[in-house]
C-alpha cells in the first residue's frame, strides 16, 4: 500500500546541528561566475566575472568551418548572459558545491526546438512519457486527460465545459483502443493491466458525472487518480529490462526498472511548517547506473541525518558527507565510489555513457528525463568530470531565461534520474541546515540488482 505523504505545519525549535557549507570545499578548477559570494546565497555584492578569447579575423572555406564558428559564438553569448543573469538573481550554476551541478558553455539547442512546442512540466507526465513503450492506443487516452490541466486555468465552473469534453475524448479513446491496449500488455502483466484498465473505465464514468454536477473541486483529485492507472497500464506494458548495461558498468547497483522513495525532511525556523515528505519517483529504464547508485546509498542510510547544504531558490542541494571526502566512501574499497554521466536520448534504445550531449556533437537531441519540472532530481559532479558524480544530489527549482524547459543548459550535461512528485513545491521552503530525517524506499526495492549494500561493511 501507498504510503501516504503528509505535510505538518506547526513549529518547533530551531535546530542546532551545526553545518559544512559546500562553498567551503570548492576545488580550485571550479569556474565561478562571481569571485566571490557573501555568506548570504541571495546577494551578490561582487562585480560578475566574464572571461573571452582573444578575437580574430577569420575567412571560413566551408560549411563546417562555419558551424563551428556559430557554435563559438553562441558559446560567447551565453557566457555573457549568464554573467548579467547573476546581477538579475540568476543563480551561480557553475560552481554548486564540491560537485558541480551546472557548466558555463552550454550547447544550445537548434531554434527549432526551441520553438517546437510548450513543454512537458508535469512530473508525472514525464515519467509517463519516458516509459520504454511504444503503444498510441493508451497515449490517446493520457493526453485528454493531461489536458484537463490546461482546461482548468479557466475561471470558474466555465472551466467544465472544457474538462468535460476531454473526459468524452479519453472515453472515446479507450473503447476504441481497449484491443490494442489489452495487446500491448506484456504477458506477466496482463491480468494486472485488465484490472487497471476497468479502474480506469469505471473512474471515467464516475468522472462524468462529477462534471455533470458542475463539481469543480473534485476535478483535479478525480484526474489524478485516472492518470495514476493510465501510467500503471503504461508500466504493464514494459517486458523486462530494454537493454543492456555497458560492461564496465554492469556490476555496479543497477536500478533496472522504477523506485519510489519518501525523503523525510525535518524543517527549521519556518512557523508554519515543521516537517514534509516528498515522494520521488527514481527512473531506472533511462538512468539504471544513476538511480541504483542512489537506491543503493539510501538502503545504506547514507543520507539520514544529513543536512540540506545548499538552497537558494534555484536548487536544493545535499549529499556531501562530514569529513574531507566529497562522496560515498565505499568500505570494501576505502575509496570514493563515483559513477558515469548517464544520458538517455530520445531516439536511442540505451543512455550515453561518459560525455554530454554537446561532446558528443548532438547539439539538437532531447533527453528523456529533462530538467522541465519544478523538482527534477540529478547527480551533481565535478565540472571537467563528467564520471564524477558519487553521492550529491540536487533538486532544479526555478526556472529562468537560461533554464527554461524544453531548452534548459543543464540537459545533456547532468544525469537526470526521478522527480519529486508528491508535495514537490515544498522544496521551495527548504533551507541550509534543515535535515533529513530519513529516505525510504516505499516501492520497486525489487528492481535493484547488484545490491551493494547487502554486502558485510
Amino acid at each position: 500500500m501507498a504510503v501516504t505523504i503528509s505535510c505538518h505545519q506547526y513549529s518547533f525549535s530551531q535546530l542546532t546541528t551545526t553545518h559544512k557549507l559546500i562553498t567551503h570545499k570548492l576545488p580550485s578548477k571550479c569556474i565561478k561566475l562571481s569571485s566571490l559570494r557573501n555568506a548570504s546565497s541571495d546577494q551578490f555584492k561582487v562585480k560578475p566575472q566574464c572571461s573571452s578569447q582573444k578575437s580574430t579575423s577569420f575567412e571560413p572555406r566551408d560549411e563546417q568551418q562555419i558551424d563551428d564558428r556559430f557554435s563559438s559564438i553562441k558559446k560567447s553569448a551565453i557566457s555573457i548572459a549568464l554573467a548579467v543573469g547573476l546581477l538579475t538573481g540568476f543563480p551561480d550554476l557553475g560552481c554548486l558545491g564540491p560537485a558541480n551541478a551546472a557548466a558555463i558553455a552550454p550547447a544550445l539547442p537548434d531554434v527549432s526546438v526551441l520553438i517546437s512546442g510548450p513543454p512537458i512540466k508535469d512530473p508525472g507526465a514525464l515519467l509517463r512519457y519516458a516509459l520504454p513503450i511504444d503503444n498510441k492506443a493508451i497515449r490517446e487516452v493520457q493526453k485528454p486527460l493531461e489536458d484537463i490541466t490546461e482546461s482548468l486555468k479557466v475561471a470558474g465552473v466555465k472551466a467544465l465545459d472544457s474538462v468535460e469534453r476531454n473526459v468524452r475524448q479519453a472515453t472515446r479513446a479507450l473503447k476504441q483502443g481497449r484491443t490494442l491496449i489489452v495487446g500491448g500488455l506484456a504477458k506477466s502483466k496482463v491480468d494486472d493491466g485488465i484490472e487497471l484498465l476497468n479502474k480506469l473505465e469505471a473512474g471515467l464514468d464516475e468522472f462524468q458525472k462529477i462534471v455533470e454536477d458542475r463539481n469543480r473541486d473534485a476535478v483535479a483529485p478525480k484526474q489524478k487518480e485516472l492518470l495514476n492507472y493510465v501510467g500503471g497500464v503504461e508500466e504493464d506494458m514494459v517486458d523486462g529490462f530494454p537493454y543492456e548495461v555497458p560492461e564496465e558498468y554492469k556490476n555496479m547497483p543497477l536500478l533496472k526498472g522504477r523506485a519510489t522513495v519518501d525523503m523525510k525532511v525535518k524543517v527549521k525556523d519556518n512557523p508554519n511548517l515543521n516537517e514534509c515528505v516528498f515522494r520521488i519517483v527514481l527512473d531506472g529504464y533511462n538512468a539504471p547506473v544513476t538511480a541504483g547508485n542512489f537506491v543503493d546509498l539510501v538502503q545504506r542510510h547514507f543520507y539520514d541525518g544529513m543536512e540540506i547544504q545548499r538552497a537558494d531558490g534555484f536548487v536544493v542541494q545535499t549529499g556531501d558527507p562530514e569529513g574531507p571526502a566529497e562522496g560515498f566512501i565505499d568500505p570494501s574499497t576505502e575509496k570514493t565510489r563515483t559513477i558515469p554521466l548517464e544520458i538517455m536520448v530520445n531516439g536511442e534504445k540505451a543512455p550515453f555513457y561518459g560525455e554530454t550531449l554537446e561532446e558528443l556533437g548532438l547539439y539538437k537531441a532531447q533527453t528523456k528525463l529533462p530538467f522541465n519540472a519544478f523538482g527534477t532530481m540529478a547527480m551533481a559532479r565535478e565540472e571537467f568530470e563528467n564520471n564524477s558524480a558519487s553521492s550529491q544530489v540536487f533538486w532544479l527549482l526555478k526556472e529562468s531565461e537560461l533554464t527554461p524547459s524544453n531548452a534548459n543548459i543543464l540537459d545533456g550535461r547532468y544525469a537526470v534520474f526521478g522527480y519529486v512528485t508528491e508535495n514537490e513545491d515544498f522544496l521551495a521552503d527548504l533551507k541550509v541546515g534543515d535535515v533529513i530525517e530519513s529516505i525510504q524506499v516505499v516501492a520497486g526495492l525489487d528492481n535493484l540488482v547488484n545490491p551493494s549494500y547487502k554486502i558485510a561493511g
